[in-house]
């Protein structure tokens, strides 16, 4: 068996065990084992790809296993990985591993949710090793359709309203994203919907790309949150449970970005030359409005939420930039809001389970009583705002140096604007930080809260020291997607 198909298999695994799981140790068992295992399975594949590519293994993806399914439609499991890949099945492992925790408490319907969570990774899993266009989508699709049950079962606030909405637009971006791929299908001729084979014969004409790049970049920038199509994620982010709320930004949005880049830029790179200029304009549009929105928020899910929206902004504000040095802040983008954006929302998740409350004026002074948890958003916010160290200061600075390598006025004055993002999220990080942590604690019952339990700093923790470890030594992660993103960015040159 290909060694990729373990991160297909054990989700599967889980799936029948809990299943047969009667209890909750059991089911929490099933999970903390499950997650370990994708954990570990991550980390080895991580070191074996390093260990290739310094053998000398030029080839564009490694670990590749092809097996027809069904041979009229030219559908096959082709699955592999090159640097950017494994960067993803990395940070999917980390959240999912983490997010079992974040989830250790959880009633009811304990077994319900978690069956659902792990059909989630299992797309999301899926989605990062395929190199098949059909099994793909498929994959794709997979990650998607247990969001409305999430968040509309396990979710609060308007969660019904929340689930629907998410549901309905990213089924619409769905609907365009299955237009393009089948006519990048046809148009290029090939016997095979495997990516690479598509981009080899490089023959779709210039007319059907113009007409196939908007939808598939439009498909894919739905679920990476481009505008004005971002309105499902404040929502959805605010109804939805923790752990639901750490994969879907940590990891469900980068598949948007991710599939920009694999395949609307990759495959339709004439058509990406020449209308770039109108999608940098609206992922402009996105980094500075979600800044400024997230500025005028009183609940810390919505400022969180709209905060991914900036920070995903820049990552396919970085891919349209289309030079090397861009595409690779973009991928470390998406590792370092993955990592951070997880953090956040696993940390306004354990406040609220405190206070009952996410609104900010109704919260102050709670480094006195809960110092732990205090500290950690402290670390989560300073990261989120930049802070050289942590992994939001390399991704932001690799992005905005490649951005500036366009000499034209055009590409320079777009680089300004969203670099003025970096100071507008100082400005709710500082202010937010300052009126939730410090201060006098207003509310008395408040004095008698408790600190981070065990199941719950084993969560924070680990993704603390991700979020330094990218910010302190990102040298071989670069690496290691710059090698990755040449084959993309070469065809994008003009």
């Amino acid at each position: 068996m290909n060694f990729l198909s373990i991160f297909v298999l054990i989700p599967l695994l889980m799936l029948a065990a809990l299943w047969a799981a009667r209890g909750i140790k059991a089911i929490r068992g099933v999970m903390v084992a499950g997650a370990s295992a994708l954990l570990a399975a991550s980390i080895i594949l991580t070191f074996l790809y390093l260990e290739e590519r310094h053998a000398g293994n030029t080839a564009e993806m490694l670990f590749r296993a092809d097996t027809l399914w069904y041979a009229p439609l030219h559908i096959a499991y082709s699955v592999g990985v090159d640097g950017i890949s494994v960067a993803m099945l990395l940070l999917s492992s980390i959240i999912v591993f983490t997010g079992t925790f974040a989830s250790w408490r959880l009633q009811p319907l304990t077994k319900e949710y978690f069956l659902w969570f792990t059909l989630l990774s299992l797309g999301v899993f899926g989605f990062f090793i395929s190199v098949d266009l059909f099994t793909m989508f498929m994959f794709y699709e997979i990650a998607l359709i247990p969001m409305y049950l999430l968040i509309g079962v396990w979710g609060s606030g308007r969660k019904e309203y929340a689930a629907m909405k998410l549901t309905l637009m990213l089924m619409g971006g769905s609907a365009f994203l299955l237009i393009g791929i089948l006519g990048i299908f046809s148009g290029s001729g090939a016997t095979t919907m495997n990516i690479l084979e598509i981009a080899q014969l490089h023959n779709i004409p210039f007319e059907q790309q113009c007409i196939w790049f908007p939808l598939t970049f439009l498909g894919f920038g739905v679920l990476g949150a481009l505008f004005p199509f971002h309105t499902w994620s404040p929502d959805g982010h605010a109804s939805a449970p923790t752990a639901v709320s750490m994969l879907h930004a940590g990891v469900l949005m980068k598949l948007g970005g991710y599939g920009c880049f694999r395949i609307a830029m990759f495959l339709l790179p004439e058509a990406a030359q020449e209308l770039a200029w109108i999608f940098l304009i609206l992922t402009g549009i996105s980094v500075v409005y979600g800044a400024f929105s997230a500025c005028v928020q009183t609940d810390l899910k919505y400022i969180n939420a709209y905060s991914s929206v900036s920070h995903c902004g820049l990552v396919l504000f970085a891919i349209l930039m289309l030079n090397r040095t861009a595409a690779t802040g973009a991928i470390l983008q998406m590792l370092s809001h993955g990592l951070m954006t997880a953090l956040f929302f696993a940390l306004i998740g354990m406040i609220y389970g405190r206070t009952h409350t996410r609104d900010v004026r109704q919260l102050s002074g709670l480094m006195k009583v809960m110092p732990f948890l205090s500290v950690c958003y402290v670390i989560a916010g300073l990261a989120n705002l930049g802070l050289p160290g942590l992994s939001g200061f390399v991704a932001e600075m690799t992005i905005f140096v490649g951005s500036f390598q366009n000499a034209d006025v055009f590409h320079r004055t777009l680089t300004v604007l969203a670099c003025s993002s970096i100071v507008i999220t100082a400005v709710y990080i500082l202010r937010l930080v300052g009126k939730i942590l410090y201060g006098t604690c207003t509310d008395k019952h408040h004095l008698e809260l408790t600190d981070a339990t065990w199941d719950e700093r084993v969560a924070v923790i680990c993704l603390i020291v991700c979020v330094a470890g990218l910010g302190l030594a990102p040298f071989w992660v670069s690496r290691m997607i710059g090698e990755s993103v040449i084959p993309v960015v070469s065809q994008l040159m003009p």
